[in-house]
């Protein structure tokens, strides 16, 4: 924990040039990384990640300085410089801070860093032999169990002082399936902001292990996909990763506030066919991208982005806010202290709709599924994007017909939310690490199954 007055006397220092607002934002995590290669411990690392960042705003201008020296002294010479960086002038401040815990959502019940590295190696070695046992196609396994224990304090000059505990578990499943030829991977990362009770209760690790397996080798065996223009049917889970890059980061005042963005100035108008509602939510109990408090200590929210296709709200931070004229949202984040915040997604997903899913599938006539979104690539300003598929079948004449590789998804986000013609009636979501102006953050997309009607597929 951070010494209070040391808090209030760097916060004033750094206002000791004319700045009109300071935030420090202090961190202590302590992370744990064990992995395995075909049941044989490949990495078992601990380290720990502490110390702090000080903001300076003036006006629509910032400075960010950070140290890893949280003494007085250095949280003073830290101030300092980031004063010095906002510029010359006199200015004498005092800084009083009221104190505050946040109420947690997401409780633990037991803590990874407490559970011995014993049990966690046999949940790895349960994955790693149940995706060995699906075929012995399957070449290689790997799998690996993530934890970190992340304290923060966030105090600024209006006097906000809270203190937050984030703790996260993740399971890491993949297989690759070879023949004589070639190779295929499959992948499964289940992840929740919870303690080791994850793979007690939720997530079961031998199941992982055999459907990273089971796509491999689907996946070995399908055929090129062909290209053109074509219906897509995308499944729920990962496949919200298009939703996510292609709309989301355009959402996110980052890009807004300067103009950088398809949806700009766009509040009010229809961007999206009516079956679409789209949602950020950061108040979910034990999610991936959920919060507290945000990394400037705003209270999470629960934002409806799009409301039957119209546009309803902007992701805003504290400074894009300012430039924007409007209110924090709670969506600033960050990777940590090295890092300044700004305003990014949480748990973002298509809400569901009143579709059935067979009936989408039924009445596609030819297409492709998309049952596994893999990676890609998004330009925020235009929205163009490109999105592999990891695991994907043609449909033809209203049935899945057979197992096809080597899919992608080529458009751009502002023509594609209103090809959006059917949306089904269950949602659920997949982990991701989202990577954006302030680092790698962890974040949940999501949709039920939905329907484009018309898409570019890159193939053969």
């Amino acid at each position: 924990m951070m010494n209070r007055s040391h808090v209030e006397a760097a916060l004033a220092a750094a206002l000791a040039t004319g700045g009109d607002f300071s935030e420090l934002f202090f961190q202590d995590c302590v992370e744990n990384n064990l992995s395995m290669t075909d049941g044989r411990i490949e990495n078992a690392v601990t380290g720990r990640l502490c110390g702090a960042g000080i903001r300076v705003y003036k006006g629509l201008g910032s400075v960010y300085a950070y140290t890893n020296d949280t003494s007085y002294n250095g949280l003073m010479a830290c101030a300092r410089k980031a004063a010095q960086a906002v510029g010359e002038g006199a200015c004498e401040r005092q800084v009083r801070l009221g104190g505050s815990v946040a109420a947690n959502i997401s409780p633990v019940q037991k803590i990874p860093m407490y559970v011995p590295g014993a049990r966690k190696a046999e949940i790895l070695r349960a994955a790693s032999a149940a995706a060995k046992s699906v075929s012995p196609e399957i070449r290689q396994v790997r799998v690996g169990m993530l934890d970190w224990d992340s304290s923060v304090t966030i105090a600024n000059s209006d006097g906000l002082c809270v203190s937050d505990r984030r703790v996260y578990s993740r399971l890491l499943c993949s297989a690759v399936a070879a023949n004589e030829t070639e190779n295929q991977t499959g992948a499964v990362n289940p992840g929740r902001q919870m303690g080791f009770e994850l793979f007690e209760t939720l997530v079961d690790p031998e199941e992982c292990g055999r459907t990273a397996a089971k796509q491999a080798v689907t996946m070995l065996h399908a055929d090129a996909c062909p290209a053109g223009r074509m219906p897509v049917v995308i499944d729920g889970g990962f496949g919200g990763v298009i939703f996510h890059e292609a709309c989301g980061h355009s959402l996110e005042a980052t890009s807004v506030a300067f103009g950088n963005s398809e949806f700009a100035g766009k509040l009010g108008q229809q961007i999206a066919s009516p079956v679409v509602t789209a949602i950020d939510d950061g108040t979910m109990p034990g999610e991936w991208g959920s919060l507290n408090v945000d990394d400037e200590g705003t209270p999470a929210t629960r934002l409806v982005l799009i409301e039957k296709g119209i546009l309803k709200n902007y992701m805003v931070d504290r400074l894009n806010g300012r430039r924007m004229g409007m209110a924090p949202t709670g969506s600033a984040r960050r990777q940590d202290y090295t890092f300044a915040p700004t305003s990014r997604m949480r748990n973002t997903f298509i809400a569901p709709g009143e579709d059935d899913e067979a009936e989408i599938i039924a009445t596609c006539g030819d297409g492709l599924y998309a049952k596994e979104m893999g990676g890609g690539s998004v330009n925020p300003v235009t929205g163009e994007f490109n999105f592999s598929v990891r695991e994907g079948y043609l449909i033809r004449d209203g049935k899945i017909d057979r197992p096809v590789r080597g899919a992608s998804l080529v458009g751009r986000g502002a023509e594609i939310l209103p090809k959006i013609d059917r949306v089904g009636r269950k949602m659920w979501m997949a982990q991701g690490m989202c990577g954006s102006q302030s680092g790698s953050i962890p974040t949940n997309v999501g949709q039920p199954m939905i329907r484009v009607t018309d898409i570019i597929v890159g193939g053969r």
